[in-house]
């Protein structure tokens, strides 16, 4: 993606509640024919005759490149909630139209971590009203950044005692862009509220909107890295840590609520390893990265629920760097434990045990007989890492699986009776609200995993977490 000159650059992303909307709202002409597509195939089973159905696929194929390109432009441009929905969207396999995957996944990929960055001076005068002028600050300060996320970006520098470190800089009036952000999806909300009660959705927006708005602090980002540090022992020399994971070092001396200063990691990204990495470094990183997601969340009730590709840097071997710890959450410990008894369920076979522990754990409901059967044996098929004793290959095709299982079966729930407008809505699952943001980490960490591609005996790595007890986070 080209940057173009700073002049060409905004000082800060679009941030009032009217000019969010109409941005969104211009891509509506180009999205509305790809999600009438993808709701038609969702909800029906009627055919259409072959011509039909191929002018239909010739009609969408012309239009989906388009679209695709008009959302990496109107997304990155934005930031905040709408970036980070089309980095879900460039990585998670099964989100994007079906059919047109590949093509969307391309384009929007270059959001994960070059998304457009703002001009030179913009970042200047954040560090500038934070910590100072950052050529007086830094021993070396480049200007340029050299990567662009939803709320931030960041630039290379080397403090005065020689460090190299990447100063993540936030954009100027992103906190009211996302609370704008979040005031609409609530206008949505409310919308829809007879609806949505049903559906617990108000308490599923209260939960995205308190981790989102959570991230907009570094400081807590910067506690929640040193917090992975130590449950992976990697400041305890007399401790055997996690040795193939890498957390940069934070320097809090350098950081405050707009402005986070770590440690420089060196190494590939994601596409570069996927490219050109032999399968038994694959296989190898797919073991740390598992282990660097399920000890903390098992053992310690701490989830890192963003496992999008950009935050990943590949060291060599089985050697990893993770890079954002801005959204993190702590799940409460009879949370954790429920879920360490339907697992261990599964591992030990006891179906009638596993079944109920959904119910009681996840909320299904045992009398809506058809979803309840749906929703057991989607959750055996996320768990199949986890409860196969065995060699488990991570697959793309896999990773689609994991959304195509549950659409394919909803599609029977959903069948409309004859002169029936509406499909039918099943029955609510009564999910815990904590559940929102493991979902999010299930699914994305699918598909990151299944583009590595790498096996192993994924069942034997998490088992002592899982039979073990859960512990008080490290402190």
């Amino acid at each position: 993606m080209g940057r173009g000159s700073d002049r060409d650059r905004p000082d800060a992303p679009p941030t009032s509640r009217l000019g969010r909307l109409a941005r969104l709202a211009a891509l509506a002409p180009r999205t509305i024919p790809l999600a009438r597509e993808a709701l038609r195939k969702a909800v029906t089973s009627t055919p259409r005759s072959e011509e039909a159905e191929r002018e239909a696929q010739l009609a969408l194929l012309k239009n989906a490149q388009k679209t695709a390109d008009a959302m990496l432009k109107t997304l990155g441009e934005m930031k905040g909630l709408p970036l980070k929905f089309g980095q879900m969207a460039s990585y998670i396999d099964g989100l994007a139209p079906p059919g047109y995957e590949d093509r969307f996944q391309e384009a929007l990929k270059k959001l994960q971590a070059k998304a457009p960055p703002l001009s030179v001076e913009a970042a200047r005068k954040v560090v500038t009203a934070e910590l100072g002028v950052p050529e007086e600050i830094f021993a070396e300060w480049e200007a340029e950044p050299f990567a662009a996320a939803s709320i931030g970006q960041v630039h290379r520098a080397t403090t005065k005692d020689g460090d190299k470190v990447a100063v993540k800089v936030q954009y100027p009036g992103i906190d009211k862009a996302i609370e704008n952000d979040l005031k609409s999806i609530s206008l949505l909300e409310t919308m829809i509220a007879p609806l949505g009660r049903k559906y617990n959705t108000k308490e599923t927006l209260d939960e995205i909107k308190s981790v989102f708005m959570a991230e907009l602090d570094y400081r807590g980002e910067a506690e929640n890295a040193d917090l992975f540090r130590r449950i992976h022992a990697l400041d305890q020399r007399d401790a055997e840590g996690d040795a193939d994971i890498v957390i940069p070092r934070v320097f809090h001396h350098l950081t405050t609520k707009r402005v986070l200063t770590m440690e420089l990691l060196g190494g590939q990204d994601y596409s570069q390893f996927c490219e050109s990495a032999s399968q038994e470094d694959k296989d190898a990183a797919s073991r740390t990265i598992w282990t660097f997601m399920f000890k903390p969340l098992f053992q310690h009730g701490v989830l890192y629920a963003d496992p999008h590709p950009g935050n990943y840097r590949f060291l060599g071997g089985g050697r990893v760097g993770f890079l954002d710890f801005g959204c993190v959450k702590q799940i409460p410990p009879d949370l954790i434990a429920g879920m360490k008894r339907y697992v261990v369920a599964a591992m030990d076979e006891q179906w009638e045990d596993f079944e109920r522990e959904c119910a009681e754990v996840l909320g299904y409901d045992p009398t809506d007989t058809e979803a309840f059967r749906l929703y057991v044996e989607y959750t055996k098929l996320l768990l199949k890492p986890l409860t196969l004793d065995g060699t488990y290959k991570h697959t793309r095709a896999a990773a689609k699986e994991t959304v195509a299982f549950l659409v394919r079966g909803s599609k029977k729930i959903w069948k409309k009776e004859p002169g029936q407008v509406l499909p039918n809505l099943p029955k609510p699952i009564d999910m815990p609200q904590d559940f929102t943001f493991i979902n999010r980490l299930q699914w994305g960490l699918a598909s990151v995993m299944g583009g590595l591609g790498g096996e192993g005996n994924f069942r034997t790595l998490s088992e002592p977490w899982l039979r073990g007890p859960t512990l008080p986070p490290p402190r």
